[in-house]
């Protein structure tokens, strides 16, 4: 075979990842990313070599639309995507969004399966085959790079689906999505939609196919692979699968299965695997999503081996029980017990094993915090480290923050807290009883920072073994619908339950300022 030929063919192999973490990720009920943040994890991505960043929905709010124009201007190597219904507001706001962008994409959607016709548009199909050629029409007059998104195809007739995709494709589209909306389709069924899809529908072989599914019934990541087995060349993902409901197919569960099992799925990313541990730790601190101990690839015990027979193996051959390492996602290999008397250099060090790189103002703020933390604690482990840098991503840029608290509690009530906080730099002061410190602690915060919020959850967790173990507290509020999730890592805990309400309630203040019409966030999940 000829170097043009392998070329061809490898190109043929090559599977484009597309994120959404900061569109259809931050839809989570209680995720939300700050525009410093967008802007931080879009340079994450894009050293990953992620190739699609959905920077989010611009006509929902002038929020999501500054964070895809300014992602746009900042990222060079990476397309940079924005959202848009099939109307001329959407698609006119979006392409304004993407206009400072190098290589920029309108993703444009409509509803297509007969619950979502009847139910939602009032629609019929020759309704909505004439809007999609007009909404694509219009979309590749601003913008050569056109993704169409069928949502909820999965559900639609297979008939009415090829003639939709038909009408996109002499519209103009050049990436057509077959979205698995509501997470009801299962492996082969799906890798067969895009098999006739290709086969049939005229202009096919001038698009690429995308998968975008949803884990309702936990089979995201089977659905997508199977996409891809069936032809898609795309597979739209988010970070630690985050993303509505149940979430979307995780990037890094597809890209390592891809890299891990190339002898049954013979394709390619051009993702750089060792940033994965890096975007995982940076989107869980910034949503207060924290990431379950036994998540694939990124879960604290993802290469942890207890069972003694397991153990053995390691110890004669690391591939008896692990089929790829923790450094194939940027998770250092070592355990190393940081103290008072490491330097500046160690920690620097220690936390790229971690998978952190900091600038120069955030190294010196986390190193002084380590030094404070090394003071109250013998022995600082990784866990240590991840919870403190975390902990400094999540609260960096909050409104609200908590200052002084000293709290009186034991066996005879009432609890009482003295709680001051700054509110955009003003000191506020409260003090406050209750039923228990913790409650005590909540009251003195509603007290200084009045609000209507209800506590949904409010869990705590050690980071590492021993009584001088750091607390990690996660807050759940809601107010008027909207949900807000907070984390707080403290070797107090009554420190760590205030940080992490206080964590919520800026992020719950945050979402209400940037929140979207009703119509527009209904309808912007696939």
């Amino acid at each position: 075979m000829s170097t043009e030929q392998n070329t061809a063919a490898s190109e043929r192999d090559r599977v484009i990842v597309f994120d959404t973490t900061m569109r259809d990720g931050e839809q989570s009920p209680g995720a939300s990313m700050s525009l410093d943040e967008k802007l931080e994890l879009a340079k994450i991505l894009e050293e990953m070599r992620v190739d699609v960043i959905e920077a989010g929905f611009p006509i929902a709010s002038n929020g999501d639309f500054e964070a895809v124009r300014q992602v746009s201007e900042i990222v060079t190597e990476s397309v940079v995507c924005g959202l848009a219904r099939a109307g001329v507001a959407d698609i006119e706001r979006c392409a304004e969004a993407i206009k400072p962008a190098k290589r920029g994409r309108i993703h444009t959607f409509l509803s297509t399966s007969p619950s979502h016709r009847d139910h939602i548009l009032r629609a019929s199909q020759e309704d909505i085959l004439e809007m999609i050629t007009g909404s694509v029409t219009m979309a590749r007059n601003f913008c050569g790079d056109v993704e169409w998104s069928a949502q909820d195809a999965t559900r639609t007739e297979q008939d009415f689906l090829r003639r939709c995709v038909e009408a996109a494709i002499k519209a103009g589209a050049t990436t057509i999505n077959i979205p698995d909306t509501v997470g009801y389709t299962y492996p082969s069924e799906y890798a067969d939609i895009f098999r006739d899809l290709i086969e049939n529908v005229p202009g096919a072989d001038r698009v690429i196919f995308s998968t975008h599914c949803h884990n309702d019934l936990g089979l995201a990541v089977a659905n997508s692979l199977a996409g891809v087995q069936g032809g898609a060349r795309q597979v739209e993902v988010a970070v630690n699968g985050i993303g509505e409901r149940a979430g979307n197919a995780a990037l890094e569960e597809i890209v390592m299965a891809l890299k891990v099992r190339g002898d049954r799925l013979p394709y390619h990313t051009g993702v750089d695997t060792t940033h994965i541990t890096r975007a995982s730790r940076y989107v869980s601190a910034i949503t207060g999503f924290p990431v379950q101990f036994n998540k694939a690839i990124v879960g604290k015990n993802a290469f942890a081996h207890e069972s003694g027979i397991h153990q053995d193996g390691m110890l004669k051959h690391r591939g008896t029980y692990e089929i790829m390492t923790p450094e194939d996602v940027g998770q250092g290999s070592s355990n190393l017990v940081m103290g008072k008397h490491s330097g500046r250099h160690a920690f620097r060090e220690k936390l790229k094993d971690l998978g952190y790189e900091l600038g120069q103002n955030a190294l010196n703020e986390a190193f002084q915090r380590f030094k404070d933390l090394a003071d109250k604690k013998k022995h600082v482990y990784d866990d240590d480290l991840i919870a403190l840098v975390d902990d400094a991503l999540a609260h960096g840029t909050d409104r609200i923050q908590v200052k002084h608290l000293r709290v009186l509690a034991g066996t005879e009530g009432p609890q009482e807290a003295n709680l001051t906080v700054t509110v955009d730099g003003e000191e506020r002061s409260a003090k406050a009883t209750g039923d228990g410190p913790v409650d005590a602690v909540f009251n003195a915060i509603h007290e200084v920072v009045p609000h209507t919020a209800i506590l949904r959850l409010f869990q705590v967790h050690a980071v590492t073994e021993g009584t001088d173990a750091q607390a990690q507290v996660s807050v759940r509020l809601e107010e008027d619908g909207r949900i807000a999730t907070g984390q707080a890592a403290d070797t107090d805990t009554l420190t760590a339950s205030a940080k992490a309400y206080v964590n919520a309630l800026n992020n719950l203040f945050a979402r209400k300022e940037k929140s979207a019409p009703d119509d527009a966030k209904v309808a912007s999940g696939f």
